[in-house]
């Protein structure tokens, strides 16, 4: 199985990410992730999407995907041309005596505590998927009381692919 992140770039109309997602579960393919979005210009969203499958399965969700009436563009965002990030917020139960070992391990992956309450604090983190797994790693001795993660936003590097619709 291997997991492509895709990028597209569609009308803004109403029901667009329906149409996109109902294509997915139709046809039996599964969403790691999802994010959405308007671009520079209102007339068109920029949505995200990780999926995995076989090479055949991805060709195909790929094509599916552009024939769509709103699609204007899809394209892979391969990981040695992208910049892929994800923001996540997670809710750590801490008592005092631990609040500031928390905030340390937080320092050290540039997260910010949002939030402090008597029993607990939220810690916002972005970055790529690995830095975030590493950083809920070390959180495993602290009991995570939630974990909210926006799913990854994507651009590919450099001006040669942007794409220009009219």
């Amino acid at each position: 199985m291997q997991k492509r992140v895709f990028q597209i770039l569609a009308d803004n109309n109403a029901g667009v990410l329906s149409r996109i997602t109902g294509l997915f579960s139709r046809r039996g393919y599964n969403i790691d992730s999802i994010t959405a979005g308007i671009t520079a210009d209102p007339r068109y969203s920029r949505i995200t999407i990780v999926t995995s499958g076989d090479e055949d399965i991805l060709d195909q969700i790929e094509n599916q995907v552009e024939k769509l009436v709103d699609v204007r563009d899809v394209r892979e965002l391969k990981p040695d041309k992208s910049v892929y990030r994800e923001l996540c917020l997670i809710k750590v139960h801490s008592t005092p005596e631990k609040r500031q070992h928390i905030i340390s391990i937080a320092d050290i992956f540039r997260a910010n505590i949002v939030d402090v309450n008597v029993d607990s604090l939220i810690v916002e983190l972005t970055g790529n998927q690995t830095k975030i797994e590493a950083f809920m790693g070390l959180l495993r001795d602290y009991e995570i009381l939630e974990v909210a993660r926006t799913g990854i936003a994507g651009l590919s590097r450099g001006s040669e692919e942007l794409v220009c619709l009219d």
